[in-house]
């Protein structure tokens, strides 16, 4: 039996993951899928102050206190940045990490806003907003996207500006990295093109494994069966 510690992106919660827990736990593993503060099921403590640190704790709070090793740890899109975050305190404790369609961070002090072009913003000032509005996502399944869209909800704008920290380079790590890239993102997603520069690291490196799957962004929702191989096959090696 393994154990997954899938964390979600922006605007979203642990119910993303709701088919692909499903499936690995029938096929007998443990899987955790916390949702980060401010967000998902959480939304009703969004404040100013929760920044990308708050989310890494959260994660990092759940690995220690369930006292999990030998974790398959997960982050999707800006998780990407949760789970890296995650590392100066848990490393130990994984075995397998995968980044699904999500940011690596490039150094120690990048932040997901540097990724899409935007480092001149490091800061929020007196009256701006400090919450992102969710934006319109691509879903395989008009009853999935409308059940997903329902629930999305306002991101704090401080975890996208706040710099990650890293000890060493990702791939310095004696775990392994798996890369996960969706392959088939409509032009309305090329907000998303950043995510192709962390897919062409991983996939240059022998330090990766690396996949795609044919879909858009929300992976877990429109190939909950594909995604959910593409873990399993992690554990069988």
């Amino acid at each position: 039996m393994a154990t997954f510690v899938l964390v979600h992106g922006a605007w979203t919660g642990a119910y993303a993951f709701r088919h692909v827990r499903q499936l690995l736990r029938a096929q007998g593993h443990e899987v955790f899928t916390p949702s980060l503060t401010g967000i998902g099921d959480r939304s009703h403590l969004a404040s100013p102050l929760i920044g990308l640190s708050t989310h890494v704790q959260d994660v990092v709070n759940l690995v220690l206190y369930e006292d999990l090793d030998e974790v398959v740890l997960l982050g999707f899109s800006y998780g990407g940045f949760v789970v890296t975050g995650a590392l100066e305190h848990i490393a130990d404790r994984v075995a397998h990490l995968v980044y699904l369609d999500a940011f690596i961070p490039e150094h120690s002090g990048d932040c997901v806003l540097a990724q899409h072009g935007r480092p001149d913003r490091a800061s929020a000032q007196m009256g701006e907003p400090w919450l992102a509005p969710p934006p319109q996502r691509h879903f395989d399944s008009a009853q999935e996207g409308a059940w997903i869209a329902a629930r999305r909800t306002p991101h704090p704008i401080a975890t996208l500006m706040e710099p990650v920290y890293l000890a060493k380079p990702v791939e310095d790590y004696p775990f392994t990295r798996t890369y996960i890239f969706a392959s088939a993102k409509p032009s309305e997603e090329m907000v998303l093109a950043s995510l192709e520069k962390s897919a062409a690291r991983a996939r240059a490196s022998s330090a990766w494994r690396y996949c795609e799957i044919e879909t858009s962004h929300m992976v877990a929702s429109n190939r909950p069966a594909e995604l959910t191989e593409v873990l399993l096959s992690l554990v069988r090696r």
